[in-house]
């Protein structure tokens, strides 16, 4: 993919400090535990204009799904003029007791449509389990990363560590690691990954781990909050740059505690957007153009 669509996607410092509200069912699920309430599609709608409006001035791109996001962030305008527009491409598959627990590529979307709306990136979530199919992990990344290219779309594959479906022990960052392993050399133009012990370990920890991902993954990577307690992220962005990451991909460590405010927009500004600029500055201090 040529390097100008990767660089829309980044700051002048070259890091990429990019918001996620891509989120779905556990939006709702975190606005219907703030709220004490049934919480239909146009509040998660509501929240994702009023959080991409408040914070996009502050980030370099911004991930939208087209479920709940995409058609009414565009209408509204939402998205500040330098920040780049990055579309969902997965579909959640649900399972008994997790919001997703499979995703394939959403056939409804028109890659070439949400170019046309401004996109410059599609991303897809990777469910990645001991006991999954490895083999069709990896088509579905091939597919995917052929699909954007087509479209002359950069490419951004989120893998995600699960435990397996038969149960039994687990080791999370094994499978952050070894996901890394098999999906990181498939040709995405940036890798999104977990932060490794997601963020409980101790600073030499996520470091030494954080450079055997970077010794797994061609090419751009960057870390994502989920899991991560808000207050550390920021420091486990730092330690990931330096060990060869290029930035984050995140939402919840930016905006989740703002979820179900009855002010939300004096909260974003005054709560969610110093979060972001203290993760940006984590970025633009650590990455060398």
């Amino acid at each position: 993919m040529p390097p100008e669509l990767t660089d829309r996607l980044a700051r002048p410092s070259g890091g990429f400090a990019m918001l996620a509200v891509d989120q779905r069912e556990a939006l709702r699920a975190m606005l219907h535990e703030r709220l004490g309430r049934p919480v239909g599609d146009a509040e998660v709608t509501d929240f994702k204009v009023a959080a991409a409006r408040a914070l996009t001035p502050h980030a370099s791109a911004v991930l939208v799904d087209k479920q709940f996001g995409w058609d009414a962030v565009t209408a509204a305008g939402a998205v500040a003029p330098s920040c780049a527009l990055i579309a969902a491409a997965d579909h959640f598959v649900a399972g008994a007791d997790e919001f997703v627990a499979d995703s394939v590529i959403d056939e409804t979307l028109d890659p070439a449509e949400l170019r046309a709306q401004g996109a410059v990136a599609l991303k897809l979530l990777v469910i990645w389990r001991p006991d999954g199919d490895a083999d069709k992990r990896v088509a579905l990344v091939d597919d995917f990363v052929r699909r954007c290219r087509g479209h002359g779309l950069a490419s951004i594959v989120e893998p995600v560590s699960r435990a397996p479906l038969a149960g039994g022990g687990f080791d999370a960052d094994a499978g952050i690691l070894a996901a890394a392993r098999e999906l990181g050399s498939l040709g995405a133009d940036i890798y999104k990954t977990e932060v490794p012990t997601h963020g409980h370990g101790t600073d030499s920890e996520i470091t030494e781990r954080s450079r055997e991902l970077d010794d797994a993954i061609d090419g751009h990577w960057v870390v994502l909050s989920s899991g991560v307690p808000a207050e550390r992220f920021p420091e486990t962005v730092q330690l990931a740059c330096r060990a060869g990451a290029s930035g984050f991909l995140a939402g919840r460590a930016v905006w989740a505690s703002v979820v179900g405010s009855p002010d939300l927009e004096s909260d974003l500004r005054d709560v969610a957007v110093p979060a972001l600029q203290r993760m940006v500055r984590a970025v633009d201090d650590t990455v060398s153009p």
